[in-house]
């Protein structure tokens, strides 16, 4: 990515955080950062929109929901100070996309190297679940996002609803998908440059049953660098 392309990607990064689009979701996310959870009582939660963040050069992005209540929104980094995160992360160092395998505040030395982590909802909502007009508020940023990664070619979707969002992206991009394509762990969707693939969501609901393990995470991620790879890109190894 030149110079130009890391600013602009910057100045959108600056442009989510500043969002207030969304009235049900302002009021939510300040009232979880001034009212806290006794566990981190002691600390100043985020209470912002988060941005997505990683290698602007990534082959791969990796879309989730929304930021956790406790977790993007305090730390104010996507996944970073929760269980879906700390299971996310393992598998991306794992997988030689990250050079340590835990994340727990945005200053932590974390680094993703060819890949990327963004959301289709940037406020944290009300139990995790987002409006559809509250989506669809957002989901500029995730258009906008891909157009200035322009190396990413494949999206690793976690779970139903940022799947249902990269479709809804993509297509918004000139990219629809006729007929569409269902979720499914493993799935795969061919749309225009992009390879689509579906992971369960690493969510404790997920991981604690064994709905998605360690090396279900790893298939996906491994099956993602290989079509990367093949696509143009490289193979990523720290």
């Amino acid at each position: 990515m030149t110079a130009a392309g890391r600013a602009r990607l910057e100045s959108l990064q600056r442009e989510v955080v500043a969002c207030r689009a969304c009235p049900r979701l302002v009021q939510w996310r300040e009232r979880v950062a001034r009212e806290k959870r006794a566990a981190f009582a002691g600390q100043e939660y985020w209470g912002r929109p988060v941005p997505g963040f990683g290698d602007p050069r990534a082959q791969i992005v990796i879309v989730g929901l929304a930021p956790a209540a406790h977790g993007g929104n305090r730390t104010g980094r996507i996944f970073t100070g929760d269980r879906s995160g700390d299971f996310l992360f393992a598998g991306l160092f794992r997988a030689g996309l990250a050079n340590q395998p835990v994340s727990v505040s945005r200053g932590d030395g974390l680094r993703l190297v060819g890949a990327y982590v963004a959301a289709v909802n940037r406020c944290a909502p009300p139990g995790n679940r987002p409006t559809p007009q509250e989506r669809d508020a957002c989901l500029p940023f995730l258009v906008r996002e891909l157009q200035l990664l322009s190396r990413a070619r494949v999206i690793v979707a976690l779970g139903a609803y940022a799947w249902d969002g990269a479709l809804r992206a993509l297509s918004g991009m000139g990219h629809p998908a006729s007929p569409r394509p269902r979720f499914g762990h493993a799935s795969e969707a061919e749309l225009g440059p992009y390879r689509l693939v579906g992971c369960f969501h690493p969510s404790q609901q997920n991981t604690f049953t064994g709905r998605l393990t360690p090396g279900m995470l790893d298939a996906v991620l491994d099956r993602a660098l290989r079509v990367g790879a093949g696509r143009g890109g490289k193979s990523v190894i720290l």
